[in-house]
């Protein structure tokens, strides 16, 4: 067994598929097939169950994948540690919320890019517990959180702090009107998203719990639905200045137990930090003589 073997094994497990794997490793179906069997001769144990849609992995086979995948990260990271002379360059992977990319991210990944041309920057949003899965599977190499998080393969950093504001239609006064309307809506990213999972709480504290959900996949989507009046949402304050300045919505202070977000940046405690991902945290980073956006006048809430 060899890390080749083990790479074969790990890329049929993913795309499900002899031909595909062979495809995605640039081999013919017959290598990939030769490989696979004389690893399970020597493992002693099939790792596949063959179906006329493809493979599936058999008890043993997903018992080893994990192996396969740490195996494969650590020959890359050894690779990249021995290629890092100190000079930023290469592929660099790294995740972040959709409102940390859309506030936050934009100047960094700038300042980034024009200083260090040689890096191979990949951006990848998404919601909290889906970035922090990518990372644990060390499929990105970073990303940008709500925090807290407390996971014992991760190293988190708190980068930015977010004062947030519920977001609401201009005709709504107070928090107090939220209880008094028949069919309460949240406009939000997915499920899983921790905003939406915040404003849930917020809401549920206020006896308020049969609310409906409408999911939407964008920043701006998720603004001009509230601004039309279909539902409120929680939000970082720096997202909605300018809808709040147009006067396209109201916005209101929440609970202090959740008026500030903290943004943490998560990556695999076992990672060498390459001279790439250093660099980006470096830029990422605010000074403390950088303002991070301005105050907004929040209205409050009677209760």
């Amino acid at each position: 067994m060899n890390d080749k073997d083990l790479k074969i094994f790990e890329a049929v497990a993913r795309t499900g598929g002899i031909g595909r794997a062979a495809t995605e490793l640039h081999t013919v179906q017959s290598n990939v097939t030769a490989r696979l069997r004389q690893l399970e001769e020597e493992l002693g144990v099939a790792l596949f169950d063959r179906h006329s849609r493809g493979v599936t992995l058999t008890a043993a086979g997903r018992r080893l994948r994990p192996f396969a995948v740490q195996i494969a990260d650590l020959i890359r990271q050894a690779k990249r540690a021995a290629q890092d002379d100190g000079t930023p360059r290469g592929p660099l992977s790294i995740g972040s919320m959709e409102t940390t990319a859309g506030l936050r991210l934009p100047e960094v990944l700038a300042a980034y890019t024009q200083a260090y041309p040689q890096v191979d920057l990949s951006l990848t949003t998404g919601t909290t517990p889906w970035l922090t899965r990518a990372v644990i599977a060390r499929e990105l190499d970073g990303a940008f959180v709500a925090g807290p998080v407390d996971h014992p393969e991760l190293t988190a950093e708190t980068v930015f702090a977010e004062e947030m504001a519920i977001v609401a239609a201009p005709g709504i006064e107070s928090l107090d009107d939220l209880g008094a309307m028949p069919d309460l809506r949240i406009v939000a990213f997915r499920s899983d998203c921790s905003y939406r999972q915040r404003l849930e709480s917020i809401l549920a504290a206020q006896g308020i719990v049969k609310v409906r959900v409408i999911e939407i996949g964008t920043l701006d989507g998720i603004i001009g639905c509230v601004a039309a009046g279909m539902g409120i949402s929680l939000l970082p304050k720096g997202v909605v200045t300018q809808a709040l300045r147009d006067r396209r919505i109201r916005a209101f202070s929440p609970p202090a137990w959740t008026e500030r977000v903290d943004t943490v940046f998560v990556r695999r405690a076992d990672a060498h930090p390459s001279s790439a991902l250093s660099a980006f945290l470096q830029i990422a980073r605010p000074s403390p003589a950088v303002r991070l956006g301005e105050p907004l006048a929040l209205a409050r809430s009677h209760r």
